[in-house]
């Protein structure tokens, strides 16, 4: 593959966006405001490709989100906030600022120090909790995530995989038991509990729970397409038919296919 130039390219990129905001109508009526959906939906694109490991949709959803990062700093700029070059400096030096142990004399062992440090800097910048900055809109199994590891970073973790899985066991009780109460509130209490210390076992296993959870979810749709497939194959609809035969369907789908 041919690499472009990106100063080039970038400052094409600026050209293009200002020639649309003070020519297009679409473009001229948009805000930061309107702007926030439209770019919620391309970051979810851009992680469909890193799943699928679609290295072209790769290229292109970073493209969509870098045309979101200048558009709302061309908004900002027209409002006398900030430029894009401000958006850039800013992340250049917060970069230096917080990796000491390559721009000043910090010694780290590995990047358990380095992740620890990271979260020390940020509480002298004036944050009063490790756990500050984790988006109240992202998705529960993902914010779960990220409390977990940044809890990490102020010591409090678990020594060993067999604890967090004897807490997975533990979670799974306390859920029967609230289950035998019957008592709604407490059962959705339980479950919770027990997703997340499911969580917290799949990041000592280094599995990003997400990921796996979207792979699954991708392999169920998959499969009970095929299985739709085979009934119609049949003239039959899925509605049309027992649990009994459906499981026979879904047990030829899965040996049909590798995983």
């Amino acid at each position: 593959m041919e690499y472009v130039s990106y100063p080039q390219s970038f400052e094409r990129l600026l050209r293009i966006l200002s020639e649309l905001r003070e020519k297009c109508p679409w473009d001229k009526k948009q805000t930061i405001a309107s702007l926030r959906v439209q770019t919620i939906e391309e970051l979810y694109e851009l992680t469909d490709a890193i799943t699928e490991e679609n290295w072209p949709a790769i290229k292109e959803e970073l493209g969509d989100l870098l045309l979101h990062i200048v558009f709302y700093s061309r908004i900002a700029a027209e409002q006398n906030r900030f430029s894009i070059g401000n958006v850039i400096e800013d992340v250049c030096n917060k970069l230096v600022g917080r990796h000491p142990h390559i721009y000043d004399k910090t010694v780290v062992e590995d990047e358990n120090d380095v992740k620890k440090n990271w979260e020390q800097l940020k509480l002298k910048e004036g944050k009063k909790s490790v756990l500050e900055g984790i988006p109240k809109a992202l998705p529960a199994m993902v914010k779960g995530l990220r409390l977990q590891e940044k809890a990490k970073q102020a010591g409090f973790e678990w020594e060993t995989t067999e604890q967090v899985a004897d807490k997975v066991y533990e979670e799974w009780q306390e859920l029967q038991e609230a289950l035998s109460e019957k008592s709604k509130a407490a059962v959705e209490e339980e479950f919770g509990d027990l997703l997340f210390s499911l969580i917290n076992y799949a990041r000592f296993l280094k599995i990003d729970p997400e990921h796996a959870l979207e792979k699954t979810n991708k392999k169920f749709k998959f499969r009970f397409e095929q299985m739709e497939v085979l009934a119609a194959a049949e003239n039959k609809s899925l509605q049309d038919m027992n649990l009994a035969e459906m499981d026979a369907l879904w047990d030829k789908v899965k040996q049909n296919t590798s995983s």
